[in-house]
């Protein structure tokens, strides 16, 4: 078993990441030349993967597809209390919009990660 904090380190890390951003007042461009969604898909993406790693313990064979489910819930919850903080800050609102570009890159990472698992398995077979 591995320790807590090398599985849920990296979650809460990301976590903290997307809160400090969030916190940028009057942010009317995202640095790189993104755009708003694709900041929102890229960063969700990623957090969902952390989260899945997270719940299936660190380890490949733990990924499944409630796994899977249960790290696409905690990026979506997570997504939903980023644009309620959104409200707070100047410059600043919640979006929608930006909750389905999360949500959407939640579940592509996590539903890519589970299909490489399971091609995995297959090939070991």
């Amino acid at each position: 078993m591995k320790p807590r904090l090398w599985l849920w380190g990296p979650v809460a890390a990301m976590m903290a990441a997307l809160f400090v951003a969030s916190s940028i007042p009057n942010l009317h461009r995202i640095p790189g030349g993104f755009s708003d969604k694709t900041a929102h898909f890229w960063a969700y993406a990623l957090l969902g993967l952390l989260a899945l790693r997270a719940v299936a313990g660190g380890t490949w064979r733990a990924v499944s597809g409630r796994a899977a489910a249960l790290g696409w819930l905690i990026a979506v919850t997570y997504a939903v209390t980023d644009e309620v903080h959104q409200a707070f800050v100047p410059g600043r609102s919640p979006s929608w919009e930006d909750w389905v570009a999360d949500a959407l890159g939640a579940a592509i990472a996590v539903a890519a990660a589970l299909g490489v698992r399971r091609l995995r398995a297959g090939r070991a077979v």
